[in-house]
């Protein structure tokens, strides 16, 4: 529900109610039924307007993984979005203009499906109504941290809420405001990062055959270009580009005549889709990996992009956000029942012990793969090639391969 005034002290404060904060306050919710406790949330963009100005719920869409709809499934999520989930029933991975190609198959791994795409709208106004519903979680916004420190109990957080301030102490902040967290800089927090000197063009696009719920990943000469299953609406066939280009080709390509675009992608993807013939808002974001080197400290913990940014080559950067949220509920769940702080430092450890492995592979496989793809130099060509040849070949591969993407691994 959303307030206007916040008491003075809090259990729990979570800052940001984008994608990743909204989620872990839905998995609070089941926790909040069994342990009352009392949680704020901090936002800065009020959630009347937060739709259109939220940057988490624009026109983009978002891939999730198997596993994470498992997960969206526990919170209560899943069966709100209902037609805005289009199915990934296979996922087609080739090398343009080169020898070897895989295609991982639902079917064969005796599954639903291997991931859905959900649109970040639909995800937006399902996660808003779930906080601004429920009486267990306070929601303070538009509202920004304007300060914060750490106190013997965990952490003081001064607020700025329209003209007025309000302090408030609490045992433990979820810090889930992004990868360009200003909160995280008020507290020393380093990043470590890794810049790929690349740019990410998104849009929707419409094309002319059926997509049959297939996702195509071609390596190009750019770097990787992804189109993801999207639902038709009144019969036009949609799907989600992600085209990862060098920083003067995403800028010149945002700003590029449409059809002289849609001749470039037709080059690049082909006709498996036949013709491409719209291209809708286009957006531009730069790509990196980025590391907190301290993700949890007493009284505080960090979620999301804050924690960590992957390539989105793999689609793995909300999947492993929602699987950290999931432990952290688990951990925090297990300090109420000991009677513990939240923000106590052993429990929160506990945290980052249990998903310490998760966070290695998933970036390590994100990184690797984005390095691999995205040169031209001959020995990596060739390792490209026969890689996905093997692949392809290997069931027993391929099967792993399909269990990191599906985030069951």
């Amino acid at each position: 529900m959303q307030i206007s005034n916040p008491d003075k002290f809090y259990d729990l404060v979570v800052v940001g109610a984008g994608m990743v904060g909204a989620s872990f306050c839905c998995a609070l919710e089941n926790l909040l039924r069994e342990s009352p406790i009392s949680v704020l949330v901090i936002e800065a963009i009020a959630p009347n307007n937060g739709l259109v100005k939220q940057s988490s719920f624009d026109a983009r869409s978002t891939a999730l993984s198997f596993g994470s709809r498992k997960i969206f499934e526990e919170f209560a999520v899943w069966q709100e979005l209902g037609a805005a989930v289009s199915a990934i029933d296979e996922i087609q991975v080739s090398d343009r203009g080169r020898l070897g190609a895989v295609s991982l198959s639902a079917q064969e791994q005796k599954v639903d499906a291997l991931g859905y795409v959900v649109e970040n709208k639909r995800l937006g106004e399902v996660l808003n109504a779930r906080l601004l519903g429920s009486d267990k979680i306070n929601l303070l916004s538009p509202a920004a941290v304007s300060s914060i420190k750490a106190t013997e109990g965990g952490m003081q957080l001064r607020l700025q809420h329209g003209d007025s301030d309000a302090i408030v102490d609490t045992s433990l902040v979820v810090l889930a405001d992004g990868g360009k967290s200003p909160v995280c800089g008020q507290l020393g927090i380093s990043q470590s990062i890794e810049r790929y000197d690349q740019h990410a063009l998104i849009a929707n696009i419409v094309f002319e055959k059926p997509h049959n719920n297939i996702a195509y990943e071609r390596f190009t000469d750019t770097g990787p270009l992804a189109i993801l299953p999207l639902q038709a609406i009144d019969g036009t066939n949609r799907g989600s580009l992600v085209w990862t280009l060098s920083v003067e080709q995403a800028a010149e390509f945002r700003e590029m005549y449409e059809e002289q675009l849609l001749s470039l992608l037709q080059e690049r993807f082909g006709f498996k889709l036949g013709k491409i013939t719209n291209i809708g808002e286009r957006f531009v974001y730069p790509l990196s990996l980025s590391l907190a080197k301290e993700q949890v400290r007493p009284g505080l913990a960090l979620l999301g992009n804050v924690a960590h940014t992957l390539h989105p080559v793999a689609g793995q950067g909300l999947n492993l956000a929602l699987r950290d949220a999931r432990v952290l509920v688990d951990v925090l769940g297990k300090a109420m029942q000991q009677e513990a702080a939240l923000g106590d430092m052993s429990m929160l450890s506990e945290y980052v012990a249990r998903q310490e492995a998760d966070q290695a592979l998933t970036t390590q496989f994100t990184h690797n793969i984005t390095k691999l793809f995205s040169s031209n130099n001959d020995a990596k060509v060739w390792l490209r090639k026969f890689g996905l040849l093997a692949i392809e070949l290997s069931p027993r591969v391929r099967h792993s391969l399909a269990e990191r993407a599906m985030g069951l691994s």
